[in-house]
């Protein structure tokens, strides 16, 4: 059972964690987060050829006059739906995590992007009586210990503390 689940997403990777206690018996002190599950969206992995059949996008040349002349490929919006899709599979994940663990707090770290789709796919949270906390910032790449220490310094979970000597 943990009071906190923390998710940290960038476009192309969700990470999900729990907020363990302490062990008695340990000398490191506590809470500490510890990694639950890890989600990677394959299509965000892929290099612009292996997704896209013709690399250049929004220009074509009129044979004969040689002037180029724009035009909308959709390219944005078959992204947008790629990232709408993962972020699907995110909230499916945390919302199975939360109630694996019984947690009552969220945080969701995240770009700002990726969070916009994301928040719309949490909203169900709210009606459990989950509390969501949203920061705009990509976590991802980061350690256990600094999330932790990020998220501590913003008030979003308690700080670690450590056993007296």
């Amino acid at each position: 059972m943990s009071d906190y689940c923390v998710v940290l997403v960038n476009g192309a990777r969700a990470r999900f964690f729990t907020l363990e206690p302490a062990d008695k018996h340990s000398t490191e002190g506590g809470p500490n987060l510890k990694e639950q599950r890890d989600l990677v969206n394959p299509e965000e992995e892929l290099h612009g050829d292996e997704l896209w059949s013709d690399m250049k996008s929004g220009r074509n040349r009129v044979s004969g006059s040689g002037q180029a002349h724009g035009y909308d490929d959709h390219r944005s919006g078959h992204s947008d739906e790629l990232r709408r899709r993962f972020a699907r599979g995110i909230a499916r994940e945390a919302v199975r995590l939360i109630q694996d663990n019984g947690s009552k707090n969220v945080i969701l770290a995240s770009q700002k992007r990726m969070l916009g789709f994301l928040r719309s796919e949490l909203d169900p949270l709210a009606k459990t009586g989950v509390a969501l906390q949203a920061i705009t910032k990509d976590l991802s790449k980061l350690s256990p210990q600094q999330v932790h220490e990020h998220l501590a310094r913003e008030n979003l979970v308690p700080p670690r503390r450590f056993p007296a000597a």
